[in-house]
């Protein structure tokens, strides 16, 4: 799922060739993305397009040769002058008298090229790691072979040579981007890149890169340069291993240009380096079309504590366990003011609950949907989900930012908050007041016998460990909710770290937050009549706020006729949550359907026997009340497969059935054997909630 879809996609013809653009926003301004090198597509703006069409209109122009644009076979359909030419076309076709003009490596050089001649429709040009031609050498290993000589050797730059992308076109590729993303942890960058550049064949990759620069010579690349007089900013990396910085301090020079140099950046920082990118680009465009600064800052004599709490939207459990820590914060501390940065459902809930849900959440990209939509049968790779949620974290994070920089709060609090804590990391100098880092697993973990799955997990975590190492006051205080033997014993990856070990160190135990009070469920009698339970046994069937459940309510709306056969006279209540239509089930007899409860641990506890999926918060609500369940973890879903598991073995609870031995006779039998047993569950500290606001009282 992408940050934000296009309000319009189309193409524009020149000369038969087929140009493909999106439009994003409607600001008053615009911002075009010119075409980039066809070596990819205009994706690669994917970190900076949601945060900038909040603020402008924003266009992308795919390369001729990728992307949804032609991929004409003739050398003469190539080459600058057509680059130009596609870009002015695009904008004629939306109307666009003139614009700010972005464009990296060879499109920066378009830009330019564009900015010269048609002075009047380019209001300002943004150069990240410029390619210039004939002005500068390039770097030294860069020198390519000619096409018939066969390099003695076909490692280093000789497989991006001609030579090289015919022999092995996906290693040619898989070398270049690495070099062009050589920072550590660039995994995501590179197989990003690698993949838009196997859309188009080498031998159109190789016409393309050969076609006309639409200058002759050194002299001529001097004077389109010359010829550019809108305001510029030029941005590159002082570890650009594929164009040299003479050639961004050259084009900064003559263009009179603002100039950023990320110091340890590569070649695309605009996909390593999001957040410093859109920084600069944003400060570029204030000081070009200023906007009107609304900022928030009480005077001391007024000042209450003010709190952001980022709450993590995939699923409802966090926000159950927040809910119950921030009223304990505020019992410890009643000058404290909460305003919430939260995505629905979860704001729904706070709203009911009389909790302020900050305005700028209407601004944040939706994790839930993206988690969604990557869900199979009973399946989901979490790790993957993830890392491919990278472009809505990079625009979540921006929403925060703009908020933490308009408004003084005294804490952020980040529940699973992913994008806040990697790129506070990754951008120390946004920190600005305390932080707390909350989460209820520590380690990401293989899930297949994939090699290269184990290498990311490993990296990942590796990246994790580095940034607490090297930048530890970022943190001020990092929780875990549970205990010490909750964490898995387990290394992080080949030669790092033992998890519940490095945990231990870095981490302050809060217990689990049931998110109730346990005089809530204390009398079963008057529960089970509250909630319209009579006398006969009921199984209750959960998925929590999951929109991914779906599968598993099915399954179990099969097994019940077998389980009443087990069972006579068991009832059946399906809770399907705030994301799966309580419709979207098959109407049986003895099976009542209920939608999304906010109250659903009274439920749970009031229950017989359950059947839930893997998640913590339901697994948890269920031991906490010494119920009986059956649960099945996702597929692929690292945390519920060990990390969950790991918890619920602690404790004794729960019988764990894999999705693919979930059989609706299998279900039936789990559950009709555990009807009327007391599980001799380890019992749940129910003062998690009041430790956990302790801690970050501290930090007020």
């Amino acid at each position: 799922m992408r940050a934000v879809e296009p309000s319009k996609s189309g193409t524009v013809e020149r000369d038969g060739v087929r140009i493909a653009y999106e439009v994003f926003g409607d600001g008053e301004q615009t911002v075009v993305f010119v075409p980039i090198d066809p070596i990819i597509e205009s994706r690669a703006w994917k970190a900076q397009v949601p945060w900038l069409s909040r603020r402008a209109r924003v266009i992308t122009i795919d390369p001729r040769g990728n992307g949804r644009s032609d991929r004409p076979a003739d050398p003469a359909a190539y080459g600058q002058p057509h680059l130009v030419a596609d870009t002015v076309a695009v904008m004629d076709e939306l109307g666009v008298d003139s614009a700010v003009l972005v464009g990296i490596c060879t499109s920066a050089w378009t830009a330019v090229l564009t900015a010269a001649e048609h002075p009047d429709r380019v209001d300002g040009l943004i150069a990240i790691a410029p390619w210039l031609p004939f002005v500068t050498p390039p770097l030294p290993h860069r020198v390519a072979y000619p096409d018939d000589e066969v390099p003695d050797t076909d490692e280093g730059w000789a497989k991006v040579t001609n030579w090289g992308l015919r022999r092995d076109y996906r290693g040619a590729m898989e070398f270049f981007f690495g070099e062009c993303a050589a920072e550590p942890h660039s995994s995501k960058v590179i197989e990003d890149c690698v993949g838009w550049a196997l859309q188009i064949p080498p031998d159109i990759l190789i016409t393309a890169d050969n076609g006309p620069v639409g200058v002759a010579d050194r002299e001529g690349a001097l004077d389109v340069m010359g010829r550019v007089h809108c305001p510029a900013l030029v941005i590159h990396g002082d570890d650009d291993r594929c164009q040299p910085a003479s050639r961004a301090d050259l084009l900064a020079e003559i263009l009179g240009a603002e100039q950023v140099t990320i110091g340890g950046a590569g070649h695309l920082p605009m996909a390593r380096e999001p957040v410093a990118v859109n920084k600069a680009i944003g400060g570029f465009l204030d000081r070009l079309w200023p906007r009107p600064v609304r900022r928030r800052y009480p005077v001391p004599a007024r000042r209450e504590k003010r709190v952001l709490y980022l709450s993590s939207p995939i699923g409802l459990g966090h926000g159950r366990r927040d809910l119950a820590i921030a009223e304990e914060l505020r019992r410890a501390r009643p000058d404290v003011r909460i305003d919430w940065l939260a995505q629905p459902p979860l704001t729904d809930w706070l709203r009911r609950r009389g909790e302020t849900v900050h305005p700028a959440s209407a601004f944040l990209a939706s994790e839930a949907a993206h988690i969604d939509g990557l869900a199979g049968e009973h399946d989901l790779h979490a790790f993957e989900a993830i890392r491919q949620m990278d472009e809505i974290l990079v625009a979540n994070f921006m929403v925060f930012s703009e908020l933490a920089e308009q408004e003084h709060f005294d804490l952020w609090i980040g529940d699973e908050a992913w994008e806040l804590d990697h790129f506070l990391h990754e951008n120390p100098e946004l920190k600005t007041t305390g932080y707390a880092w909350m989460t209820d697993f520590v380690g990401w973990l293989p899930m297949t016998e994939d090699s290269r799955e184990a290498e990311l997990t490993a990296d990942y975590n590796a990246e994790m460990l580095d940034h607490v190492a090297r930048l530890p006051r970022i943190r001020d205080r990092a929780i875990f909710v549970g205990d010490p033997q909750d964490v898995v014993r387990t290394p992080f990856g080949p030669g790092l770290p033992d998890i519940r070990d490095w945990t231990t160190a870095h981490y302050d135990f809060a217990g689990y937050v049931t998110g109730f009070d346990p005089a809530e469920i204390a009398d079963r009698t008057a529960l089970r009549e509250s909630v319209g339970f009579g006398d006969e046994p009921v199984c209750v069937v959960a998925v929590g706020g999951s929109g991914v459940g779906g599968h598993l309510l099915r399954r179990a709306v099969e097994a019940y006729p077998l389980l009443r056969e087990r069972r006579p006279g068991m009832r059946m209540v399906v809770v399907t949550g705030p994301r799966i239509d309580p419709a979207s089930l098959p109407a049986t007899d003895g099976v009542e359907v209920r939608g999304w409860l906010p109250d659903l641990h009274r439920l749970l506890a009031a229950a017989d026997v359950a059947l839930v999926q893997g998640g913590l918060t339901t697994t948890m609500e269920l031991t906490a009340a010494g119920r009986p369940f059956v649960y099945v973890p996702l597929q692929h879903h690292f945390e519920q497969n060990v990390h969950v598991r790991h918890r619920l073995e602690r404790y004794g609870a729960g019988r764990c059935v894999p999705w693919t031995e979930a059989s609706p006779e299998r279900l039936a039998d789990e559950l009709a054997a555990l009807v009327g047993t007391a599980p001799g569950v380890a019992p749940v500290d129910p003062g998690g909630a009041a430790r956990a606001a302790a801690l970050l009282a501290e930090l007020l």
